[in-house]
């Protein structure tokens, strides 16, 4: 009888300090079409006296809005102990985040800019300030997280990329690049314009932190290198790190804990 009452005890312990997951559906008016999004919020957050700081969390190509909840342990707990927001937004299933400029169906800088984070803005506690709200991802969220961030800058202080394709002119027929950008031959500027490795530019003078890494057995590892190597070129301070590993989760279910760790030790220095 008193190990049956520990259990309950033990039960009722986990779930009232247990981080909330929730499904937000939000109809994007860009794309004319509900959206599922994931959000976890610390089990504290019901306090309305307080507000909490948010990272957004991008998936990859072919992926949706449940991957990262799906493929990783302990995220709900980290977002308990460390008093923050995860939202991960669905993308479809080759959006690459784009506003794609050759199919209109297709605006998801436009939703997660200016949709999404409204409305996460209004129905959780979050701190309302650029230098509280984050943004990383894997792979083509990898892309996704640095485009979004370096063309947002009023909207994210801080970025990352775990394996992020960070040129996507070496792979013209894959993931529905041509798709969303256009065949290359007839599209070449469209390519250019919206591959993150050409945005070098737009960091300089700037506040935006950046964080990315990439395993060695990546098919992404050059144009990681490359990227990094075109970030000293031109002196844009940055964190760069290289691990042993593939493009899978076993990698990324340890990389997004040195992410969230950098992203809250940035929130807390504020």
């Amino acid at each position: 009888m008193r190990f049956i009452i520990l259990i309950l005890i033990l039960v009722l312990s986990n779930s009232l300090f247990a981080a909330k997951i929730d499904t937000v559906i939000i109809f994007s008016k860009a794309m004319g079409k509900e959206i599922p999004n994931l959000v976890i919020s610390p089990n504290s957050s019901s306090n309305s006296s307080v507000s909490y700081p948010v990272v957004y969390l991008l998936h990859g190509a072919g992926g949706s809005f449940l991957d990262w909840s799906s493929n990783v342990a302990g995220l709900s707990q980290y977002c308990d102990n460390n008093e923050l927001i995860l939202v991960c937004p669905d993308a479809g299933f080759n959006s690459w985040y784009f506003d794609s400029p050759v199919d209109s169906s297709f605006r998801y800088e436009t939703y997660i800019t200016k949709e999404l984070i409204t409305q996460v803005d209004v129905l959780y506690p979050t701190i309302i300030n650029s230098k509280f709200r984050a943004i990383t991802g894997l792979s083509m969220g990898g892309h996704g997280a640095f485009y979004l961030a370096i063309r947002n800058q009023n909207i994210f202080s801080f970025a990352g990329s775990m394996s992020g394709g960070l040129d996507i002119r070496p792979f013209k027929n894959n993931w529905s690049l041509a798709d969303r950008l256009g065949d290359f031959t007839s599209n070449q500027k469209n390519w250019e314009i919206n591959t993150v490795t050409n945005m070098v530019k737009q960091l300089d003078n700037s506040d935006l932190e950046l964080i990315f890494d990439c395993g060695k057995q990546d098919f992404f590892f050059e144009v990681n290198n490359i990227f990094h190597q075109k970030l000293l070129d031109n002196n844009i301070p940055h964190i760069y790190n290289v691990n042993e590993g593939s493009h899978n989760w076993n990698y990324w279910s340890k990389a997004i804990f040195t992410h969230l760790t950098f992203f809250t030790n940035k929130f807390q220095q504020q």
